[in-house]
């Protein structure tokens, strides 16, 4: 919600047969995935594209004789997916792959990654147990997790003030103070018609479940109560027209809109405030952060999200020294330097660590410059935040194409050429023809 489309996308991929179980295909690499016999010094290769991420190696290299790691920085995620693709295609994949939580699933259903339970299992209790959820499939570890998804509102303080508004405690409160806002031209907030993940967030949030794994089949359901109800509040919003439309394409646009006050309030995770930190020249010192809102007379609870999503360090089926590659991914989530420097919005990619007790990062990932005043206070709500993540949304198995039609879609919703229930009954009749298809065992 609210992020670069890019993180997102990428190319479809074929999903071959049944495993086993009946739900996941679990094809060979040219690698043979056994751990190399080497007495030298193991070189692992790892694409990442995460700002910090070459400090965090040059660090690993340097307190590792036996284990080097060779970075390659890849420009974004949707390049990455397609390298990725292209790579595995050839038996050439690295070992470490960076990627999010949302697509571990597919890449298992590739038979891309490699079960490395037996290696870091034992690690389990030093990660919280939503991002350590992010890097299994049918119980099996395929990666390491990077990071955490506290999500929050945050909100330009002097706009709101000026207007007699308080941070919106519910999404009735956050619909009434766009309307407010809207007599006065500001919008509150940003749907980009590339990116349907706002649709995602707030289903996950309301408890949805557009996958589920059902016996030895997939099941499949985006008409639920979670989501219609996550619906109504998006549909409220594009009809009284209270969010811009400004897409991702141009990220700089968005930012300077942020920062001239044409849209006030943004559902973010950490991640995202380094972009504005990098970007603001105007606002700085006048956000705050409130708690994501609530559908009225429910408890706090924040979407998992998938930009805003936890992050994880793969390991690929082909490399073939995968001990030392859960080792390698092991240390760059718990050094404390690393994590550090990862956790920073100004040395790194400003995400919160995945680690079981990562409040003392809190201050590292959220930015006094940016915040100013209200930067003590914001604290609690990230932390606040990390205790209310939802565990329980699980990625179905085509999860690339899937987004990629729903992408299609929200476009037409944003347009207001159909509306979000359109999209919802397009979207159940396609994801389950397009599993079938595939050869997955589905129900709906």
């Amino acid at each position: 919600m609210n992020s670069i489309t890019s993180r997102r996308r990428f190319a479809r991929a074929a999903v071959a047969g049944l495993a086993l179980t009946g739900l996941l295909t679990a094809c060979g690499g040219s690698g043979s995935g056994e751990d190399s016999k080497s007495s030298g010094p193991v070189t692992l290769p790892f694409w990442g594209w995460a700002n910090g991420q070459e400090a965090v190696v040059k660090a690993f290299n340097a307190s590792h004789k036996d284990i080097k790691l060779k970075y390659t920085k890849i420009t974004d995620q949707l390049t990455m997916q397609k390298q990725l693709t292209n790579a595995v295609k050839a038996g050439n994949a690295p070992c470490l792959v960076q990627n999010t939580a949302e697509y571990v699933t597919t890449w298992v259903s590739q038979g891309a990654l490699a079960d490395i339970s037996k290696y870091v299992e034992s690690s389990k209790d030093k990660f919280n147990a939503g991002s350590w959820a992010g890097a299994q499939v049918q119980g099996k570890i395929y990666g390491v997790p990077t990071s955490s998804a506290p999500a929050f509102t945050i909100y330009r303080t002097d706009v709101f003030k000026k207007y007699g508004l308080k941070a919106p405690a519910t999404w009735d409160d956050f619909i009434a103070a766009g309307k407010v806002l809207k007599k006065h031209g500001i919008k509150v907030t940003n749907y980009a018609g590339e990116d349907p993940s706002t649709l995602e967030v707030l289903s996950m949030q309301a408890g949805a479940h557009w996958y589920a794994i059902d016996g030895n089949a997939w099941k499949v359901n985006f008409q639920d109560a979670g989501t219609l109800k996550a619906a109504k509040v998006i549909q409220e919003i594009i009809d009284n027209d209270l969010n811009s439309k400004l897409s991702f394409a141009d990220y700089a646009a968005v930012q300077r809109n942020y920062d001239n006050g044409g849209t006030a309030t943004r559902q973010i995770s950490t991640w995202q405030m380094a972009g504005m930190v990098q970007n603001f020249t105007k606002s700085n010192g006048k956000w705050a952060l409130s708690p994501w809102p609530t559908f009225g007379g429910e408890a706090a609870k924040t979407p998992a999200g998938t930009n805003q999503s936890g992050g994880v360090t793969l390991v690929t089926k082909q490399c073939k020294s995968q001990q030392q590659a859960a080792e390698a991914a092991l240390w760059m989530s718990t050094n404390t330097g690393a994590v550090k420097t990862m956790a920073s919005p100004t040395t790194g990619n400003g995400v919160m660590p995945a680690l079981a007790d990562s409040d003392s990062y809190v201050g590292e990932a959220i930015s006094d410059k940016l915040l100013g005043d209200n930067y003590e206070p914001a604290k609690k709500v990230v932390t606040d935040s990390l205790g209310t993540v939802t565990t329980d949304w699980t990625f179905g198995p085509d999860w690339t194409a899937m987004f990629t039609e729903l992408q299609t879609g929200w476009a037409k919703v944003m347009n207001k050429d159909e509306k979000v229930t359109d999209l919802l009954a397009h979207m159940q009749e396609w994801t389950v023809k397009d599993l079938k298809s595939r050869g997955i065992s589905v129900k709906s």
